[in-house]
């Protein structure tokens, strides 16, 4: 299933509370090779999936910027970390920098990323379903369902491919 980028949000609220139920089920026994097959489903997605057809993490979300991301960026923009962070970053309800708007400054008019070489590790990481230690980040794979098309279709498989019962 390759659901439309309009019919995600509503897509992923109807399968909200099966899915958080699944992730509830694999937190408490995720099974030994559960990092293989996330890389193996995350690696089959991406192959099928062109992220500048969609970019619909960088029109409804920021990132998170670290302290080596803030570093790395400004010295690109040839600027101080402080210059990079006035013109650019706020700090949120968690104390991280983040964007101070979205749709990512940094997006332009086709889709790509005008800093894609030294983009923030939060996007060069997204929708993180190849991470090590994946049912650890349940709640993060729940919210990236309703952005990400490839997310979702990684956890729809997921779940026919590592039933939880």
């Amino acid at each position: 299933m390759k659901p439309a980028l309009h019919e995600l949000a509503k897509l992923a609220k109807e399968r909200q509370s099966e899915n958080k139920k699944y992730f509830d089920k694999l937190k408490k026994h995720p099974p030994r090779d559960l990092d293989y097959q996330m890389q193996e489903l995350h690696e089959r997605e991406f192959k099928k999936t062109d992220c500048l057809q969609c970019a619909n993490c960088c029109k409804t979300t920021g990132p998170l910027f670290t302290s080596a991301d803030i570093e790395r960026i400004a010295k690109h923009f040839r600027q101080k970390p402080q210059q990079f962070i006035d013109h650019y970053l706020r700090i949120d309800e968690d104390n991280d920098y983040v964007l101070k708007s979205v749709p990512c400054t940094f997006l332009d008019a086709e889709n790509y990323c005008t800093i894609y070489e030294v983009r923030p590790k939060a996007c060069r990481e997204y929708p993180h379903t190849d991470r090590t230690k994946f049912y650890q980040i349940a709640s993060l794979t729940l919210q990236n369902v309703s952005i990400c098309p490839a997310a979702f279709n990684i956890v729809e498989e997921m779940k026919k491919r590592i039933p939880m019962k």
